[in-house]
Parts: structure tokens; sequence; C-alpha cells
């Protein structure tokens, strides 16, 4: 391992071979970083907090800090970051509260642009995008290979699902389901379904049945005006089924913030 002789690490923290560790970064107690993770000068890693192989931490993030909750009185809990995700200057992730399962936990593979935030208790997949300034509330659960674009806010207990592309200057306060494409339009910051992520699910290899499937549910779902237990079997009589539907329907089913329209 390198670590820089100005940086701070507690005795109590477990570090494997091929860490760097950069000037005037801190390592608090109960912290464990897996092989071969970068961090750069000025991060501070505050415990319980996992972390695993492969990462990059760029200088000034602040990683496993306690929840920003006023009922929160420093209860034990974790954060648990997976492995190869690259986290950026000035990112913020906090450790869990004790109202769900007490830790927040993030997958592989993401990448978290500068000045984005990720709140307690929150619950990231893989191959997640957020762009700068992105902020997740508490509880916020995302679903693999999503994009949150720049200055998106999250509000807690909301969910994206995997796929999903939220484009920038949005407010979220409703899921957004998977597969789907929300953004702004002249009305206001609130976020609104416009149609199917049909780039991003081209660029990921999907093929060409699935994603017009996906868009003929659109249409039942967001165009033709139906409640969503009307439209729901609307598309089971219209649609074959395909394993992307079924998430689909799902996720729409177990909604409990409400479905973004």
């Amino acid at each position: 391992m390198k670590i820089d002789p100005k940086a701070i690490v507690s005795r109590k923290a477990r570090i494997e071979l091929g860490v760097e560790i950069g000037p005037y970064s801190i390592i608090g107690d109960d912290v464990y970083i897996g092989k071969d993770t970068i961090i750069g000068p000025h991060v501070v890693i505050e415990g319980p907090a996992k972390i695993g192989e492969r990462n990059r931490i760029y200088q000034f993030a602040s990683i496993g800090t306690p929840p920003q909750d006023i009922s929160y009185k420093g209860e034990k809990t974790d954060l648990i970051i997976g492995n190869e995700n690259v986290i950026r200057e000035f990112v913020t992730i906090n450790r869990a509260t004790t109202k769900e399962e007490g830790k927040t936990i993030i997958g592989d593979r993401n990448y978290f642009m500068a000045y984005a935030h990720i709140a307690h208790d929150c619950r990231l997949g893989n191959d997640i995008i957020m762009g700068n300034i992105a902020t997740l509330g508490g509880h916020v659960r995302v679903g693999d290979h999503a994009i949150i674009s720049a200055f998106v806010a999250v509000h807690q207990f909301v969910r994206i699902g995997e796929y999903a592309f939220v484009g920038a200057k949005c407010g979220v306060d409703r899921d957004i389901p998977p597969f789907m494409l929300a953004s702004v339009d002249e009305t206001g910051p609130r976020a609104k379904i416009f149609g199917v992520n049909s780039v991003g699910l081209r660029r990921k290899g999907f093929p060409k049945e699935v994603i017009e499937g996906l868009k003929r549910a659109y249409k039942i779902i967001w165009r033709e005006n139906r409640n969503l237990s009307n439209a729901i079997e609307q598309i089971r009589k219209e649609i074959d089924p395909f394993p992307e539907l079924e998430i689909l329907i799902s996720f729409l089913k177990s909604s409990k913030r409400g479905i973004t329209r």
C-alpha cells in the first residue's frame, strides 16, 4: 500500500494491499478499504464503512459521515460500497439511520460526478451515473444502469427504476419506472415521463422488439389517460409478455409513492 505521510489513518481501520491514500486524507475508525482502491488528497472517510476493491475516490469527497437526520442520535449504522466505483470531487455519501436496516448500500461500477449527494439509507445498484450536484434524499432506491442528470433533486423514499433516464434540473417526487425517460417541460421543474429511454436501451443492446413493446406499454399507461390498474389490464390484453415488460409492471404495482405521469 502507498499511504502519504501527511494522511491520518486510524489504527482501527483495515487497509488492504494496493491501496493508495493521498495527503491530508483522514480515514477513521471501523473503515475497511479493499484492494487497489485509490483515495486522493483531502478525503474524509468515517466508519463504520466498508469500501470494496478498485474504487477511485477524488479529492474532498466526504464518505461515511453521519446521516443528516435530526432524529439520529449517534447509533451505530453502516455504509457499504462495492467495487470499481468512481467518486468525484466533493461527493458526499452518508451512513444510514436506524429507520430501516441501518445500511446505506452502493453497488459496483457506478460513476458519481462532482458534488453529487447520496443520503442515508439509500440503496443503489450497479452501473449508475449521477451527474453534477444530483441529490438523493433519504431511503431512495436506484436500479441498475439508471442515469440521473445534473441538478436533479430526488425526494426521500422515491424509486428510480433500472435503465431509467432522468433529465437535468428535475424535481423528482414520485417513482420513475424502469426503462423510461423523465424530464421537465415548460410548466415547471417537476419531472414528467416523456417516453421510453430508447437511445439508452439501444446503446445497451436491447433488441428492437423489446423497445417497441415498451413503447406500446408507455402509450397505454401515459398517453391514453387511463388509471394505472386499467392500464395494466389493457397491457395484458394487447401485448405478449416479455421479461422487461414484467419488470415494468411489477414496478408499477409495487409503487408506494405513486408513479410519475
